[in-house]
C-alpha cells in the first residue's frame, strides 16, 4: 500500500498515528539539523520532518530531494509548534521514519504554485505540470462536480443520456466544419459534429421525450477567450412543450447550480426581447451588474448644427457616473479604443459637466448652453458626470461599438463584479440575418427554428421581420446557453428551406434523413443547449474557458504541448487518396 491518507486530511484528532503519504515534493528547508518538506498530491499539502538526530542517513537523503520528486514516506503525525493557518492541515506534521524515492524529476519550467512564474505559453507546453497546480485542479474538479450536479439534476426530471455519433455528414448552414477523410470511401468526408442538433431531433421522433448529452462539438472558427475548436454542451432537447416549459425548466437548472455551486439564490429571471436589448445595450447579452444604459440622442442633437450628427441614422449616448475628472489623454485613450479596427467607430464625442457647474466638451464651437443642457437632462446627467456618444450611418453597427465602449468603462470603473451575477432570457430574435458574404438571409440560429406563429404570414413577403421561437441564457454578459422551438411541420420546413436558397433536391441531399423522419409523425419539440466551458468559467470567475479545459488549444488551434495539428506521412496520405501541395502559396 502506498498511502494510507491522503496529504489533505490529516488533522490534529490524528496526532499519533502511523501513516504513509505519496506525493510529489512542493519544496524542502533546512533548518539546523531538521530539514522540512511540503510533500504535495491533489488533495492538498502536509509538512514532513526529518530529523538529522534521530536518523541522519534518512535527512541526508531528504536533503537531496528536489522539486518534483515523485515520494513515499511514512511517519508519526504529530502536533506542530508552529501552526500554518493557511492550510488545512497546518495543525500537524509528519515525522518521516521512511523515505522512498518513485521517481525523480528534473528542475520543471515554472513553480507549481498558485502563483506561478509560468506564462501562458510554456504553461500549455507542459499542461500536465500545469494540472499539477491547485489553482487549475480546482477548476477542474468544480467542473466535475457541475457535471454530476446536471446529470443528477436531469434524471431526476426523466430525461435519458444518450450518446449520440461524432462521425456524422457536414452541414451547410453554421460554422465551419472539421472535416474527416474516409480510407473505406475514396474522395468522401466526415464531418464532426458542431451540435447533435439533427440527431436529437430524430430522438423526439423516436419516441424518447427528454434526451440530453454531455456532448463534444467541434467548430472551425477563429478563437477568442470564449470559444475554443473543441468545446463541450450541455446538449437538451424536450416532446410536447412550448416556449415557457423549455424555460423554466432549465432556469430550475440554472437556480440549482448557482445555489449548490456558488451559494447564490437567483430571483425569477427576467425576459427581454432582442430588440429592446440591442435598443437599450446594443447587445444580445446585455451584461446588467451596471448601469450606463444607451439614450438614444436624435431629437437632441440633430438640430443642423454639427453635420456628423446631423447626417447620421443614429446618434447614441451613455452617461459614466463620476468620471467628468477624465483628463483630456484619458479621452484620447477612449477615442483610439474605439477608432480600433475590432470596433470600427470614427469617433467619439465628449461632455463633461463638472463638479462646479461648468460644462466642457469636444462639441462646443457647435452647440449652445442651452443644447448642452437639454443634453444633459435627457441622459439623465449630474454635475460630476461624463457623456460620451458615439453616432454612425448604421444603427445596429453604431449600437454595437456603443457596446464595446461601455463595457470598456465598466471595466476601467471596476464595475463587472465576479462573484455578482445577473441572468436573464434573451427572447424573439430574428429568425433570419443578411450575410454580406452569401449575399442572402440565413438563419440566426438554424434552419429548424420556429418562426413565430403571429409572424408566419410574413415569410412571403418580408421574412426579415419574423421573430423566431428562440431563446438565449445570459450572464454577466455571456450567452451561456440558448435554443428554440423546432419546426415539426413539413410543409413549414420546405417554405423555410425555400428562403433560406435550397432547392427541394438540395434540402433533401442534405437534410433528407430529417424531412424524411418527420413524415412519421414528429411530435412539437424544443431544446436548448448549454456551454458547459462557459459555465463552469463563469462560476470560477475565469477571464478564458481554457482555465478550465484540462487540455486545451491556444488562440491560433493548436494544441502546443501535443504539436497538434501535424502533417501526415506520405504512406498515411495514399490510403487516404489525399493529395497535399505544400508549395501552394
Amino acid at each position: 500500500m502506498y498511502r494510507t491518507k491522503t496529504c489533505g486530511e490529516l488533522r490534529a484528532s490524528d496526532t499519533g498515528s502511523a501513516v504513509k503519504l505519496a506525493g510529489w515534493v512542493q519544496r524542502i528547508r533546512k533548518m539546523g539539523g531538521m530539514t522540512f518538506v511540503d510533500l504535495r498530491d491533489r488533495y492538498g499539502i502536509t509538512q514532513l520532518v526529518f530529523n538529522e538526530a534521530a536518523d541522519k542517513e534518512l535527512c541526508d537523503r531528504a536533503n537531496k530531494l528536489g522539486r518534483e520528486y515523485c515520494v513515499q514516506v511514512e511517519g508519526t503525525v504529530r502536533e506542530r509548534e508552529s501552526k500554518n493557518a493557511n492550510l488545512p492541515t497546518g495543525d500537524i506534521e509528519v515525522v518521516a521514519t521512511v523515505l522512498n524515492v518513485l521517481s525523480e524529476s528534473i528542475t520543471p519550467p515554472f513553480t507549481i504554485e498558485d502563483n506561478t512564474d509560468g506564462g501562458d505559453d510554456i504553461r500549455m507546453k507542459y499542461r500536465y505540470l500545469d494540472l499539477r497546480r491547485g489553482a487549475v485542479r480546482r477548476n477542474l474538479e468544480l467542473r466535475h462536480r457541475m457535471t454530476i450536479l446536471i446529470r443528477n439534476f436531469l434524471d431526476s426530471k426523466d430525461f435519458i443520456e444518450v450518446e449520440t455519433p461524432i462521425l456524422i455528414g457536414s452541414t451547410p448552414e453554421g460554422a465551419r466544419d472539421f472535416v474527416v477523410p474516409s480510407r473505406m470511401n475514396p474522395g468522401q468526408f466526415y464531418a464532426l459534429p458542431q451540435s447533435p442538433q439533427t440527431l436529437k431531433q430524430l430522438l423526439m421522433v423516436s419516441g424518447f421525450d427528454r434526451y440530453f448529452q454531455i456532448a463534444k462539438c467541434f467548430r472551425d472558427e477563429d478563437l477568442r477567450a470564449d470559444r475554443q475548436p473543441e468545446f463541450t454542451q450541455i446538449d437538451c432537447e424536450m416532446s410536447f412543450v412550448d416556449q415557457d416549459d423549455v424555460i423554466d425548466l432549465f432556469e430550475e437548472m440554472a437556480r440549482h447550480l448557482f445555489r449548490e455551486i456558488r451559494g447564490v439564490e437567483l430571483p425569477k429571471l427576467r425576459q427581454m426581447t432582442w430588440h429592446e436589448a440591442m435598443r437599450r445595450f446594443g447587445s444580445d447579452k446585455p451584461d446588467l451588474r451596471f448601469g450606463m444604459e444607451f439614450v438614444e440622442l436624435m431629437d437632441v442633437l440633430k438640430l443642423g448644427k454639427f453635420a456628423v450628427f446631423d447626417n447620421a441614422a443614429y446618434v447614441g449616448g451613455i452617461c459614466v457616473p463620476g468620471c467628468a475628472s477624465y483628463t483630456r489623454k484619458q479621452l484620447d485613450q477612449l477615442t483610439d479604443f474605439v477608432k480600433r479596427p475590432q470596433i470600427g467607430a470614427k469617433g467619439l464625442v465628449y461632455v463633461k459637466y463638472n463638479e462646479d457647474g461648468t460644462v466642457k466638451s469636444s462639441i462646443d464651437k457647435f452647440y449652445a448652453p442651452e443644447d448642452l443642457q437639454r443634453l444633459k437632462e435627457a441622459m439623465g446627467a449630474n454635475d460630476g458626470d461624463l457623456v460620451l456618444i458615439l453616432s454612425g450611418d448604421n444603427a445596429n453597427k453604431t449600437r454595437v461599438q456603443l457596446c464595446s465602449l461601455r463595457l470598456e468603462m465598466g471595466d476601467r470603473l471596476g464595475l463587472r463584479d465576479k462573484n455578482k451575477f445577473e441572468c436573464l432570457w434573451i427572447i424573439d430574435f430574428p429568425l433570419f440575418e443578411w450575410s454580406d458574404e452569401e449575399q442572402r438571409l440565413m438563419s440566426t440560429h438554424h434552419p429548424f427554428t420556429m418562426p413565430n406563429p403571429d409572424d408566419i404570414p410574413l415569410l412571403d413577403e418580408h421574412p426579415e421581420r419574423v421573430r423566431a421561437k428562440a431563446y438565449d441564457f445570459v450572464c454577466n454578459g455571456i450567452e451561456v446557453g440558448g435554443g428554440s422551438l423546432r419546426i415539426h411541420d413539413g410543409k413549414l420546413q420546405e417554405k423555410m428551406f425555400n428562403i433560406l436558397g435550397f432547392t427541394p433536391e438540395r434540402a433533401m441531399a442534405q437534410f433528407g434523413f430529417l424531412i424524411n423522419a418527420f413524415k412519421y409523425g414528429a411530435p412539437p419539440h424544443a431544446g436548448l443547449a448549454f456551454g458547459l466551458d462557459r459555465f463552469v468559467s463563469i462560476m470560477a470567475g475565469l477571464d478564458s474557458i481554457r482555465d478550465c479545459i484540462a487540455f486545451p488549444k491556444n488562440n491560433s488551434g493548436r494544441d502546443v504541448m501535443l504539436d497538434a495539428p501535424g502533417f501526415l506521412e506520405q504512406k498515411q496520405l495514399d490510403e487516404l487518396h489525399l493529395k497535399v501541395d505544400l508549395n501552394q502559396e
